[in-house]
């Protein structure tokens, strides 16, 4: 077994179950761009064997990543990468500070502030323990008040808790606290508005929006911040400068 697969194995000392540990590693990998789309994944078998894991735990992380979309079964063929269009920007930069810097006069318009129970996804995306708390914040984004963009971010609840001291830049408080953003992994999508996104943006349902789901890491290297953007095509436009 190549060593990308032998990389994958789960920490029997961490108290996350091996299936979500084990389709955390692989969905890191994916998005890192270790295997490419289209690739075939290995059978059940031979993953569960070559990382020391039973059958039953490599079906259900693969089963979850192909819920989340990662992952393709096709019948009589095996498992593979879900082919996905990603344009990762150059520079990571907050909302606040980006919308400074553009000239325009940025603020946020809360719509949630509290501590709940961690999602499966949210568990599986920023490495937490089941049962585990996190600060869900939910806001509007404006740029001299028109809303640009409906914002819904998730963190540890050991990293901040309590939302409620959060005012401005999500950014600027993680940094306060020594727990800066230092790179992400950023995922594109379009979407078409729901009612109560259209409504929250003043735009008919069903309008066409683009969704950034965001995953940002600390300086050592912990998924800490869980993000999605709904923003507005008309406002916002996404340039990526490529080079050879």
């Amino acid at each position: 077994m190549e060593t990308r697969w032998s990389a994958l194995t789960p920490d029997a000392r961490n108290l996350t179950p091996l299936y979500l540990q084990l389709a955390r590693n692989l969905a890191d990998a994916i998005h890192c761009g270790v295997w490419s789309a289209g690739e075939a994944l290995p059978s059940e078998r031979t993953l569960s064997d070559a990382i020391g894991v039973s059958r039953i735990t490599a079906r259900k992380a693969i089963a979850l990543l192909v819920e989340q979309g990662l992952i393709r079964r096709a019948r009589g063929a095996g498992s593979f990468i879900t082919p996905r269009v990603e344009d990762p920007l150059s520079r990571l930069v907050g909302f606040t500070k980006k919308m400074e810097q553009r000239g325009f006069k940025p603020d946020s318009v809360w719509l949630e502030r509290d501590v709940r129970a961690a999602t499966r996804d949210e568990i599986v995306h920023l490495g937490l323990s089941p049962g585990a708390a996190v600060a869900s914040l939910r806001r509007l984004r404006r740029a001299d008040g028109i809303v640009m963009a409906v914002e819904h971010s998730t963190l540890p609840a050991s990293i901040v808790p309590d939302p409620s001291a959060i005012d401005a830049s999500l950014y600027g408080f993680l940094e306060q606290r020594g727990m800066a953003i230092t790179r992400a992994l950023q995922h594109f999508r379009a979407v078409n508005a729901s009612s109560e996104i259209a409504s929250l943006m003043d735009v008919e349902p069903r309008t066409a929006l683009l969704v950034i789901t965001r995953i940002g890491y600390s300086s050592d290297q912990r998924a800490i911040e869980l993000t999605d953007t709904y923003c507005r095509n008309d406002y916002y436009d996404f340039v990526a400068e490529l080079r050879c």
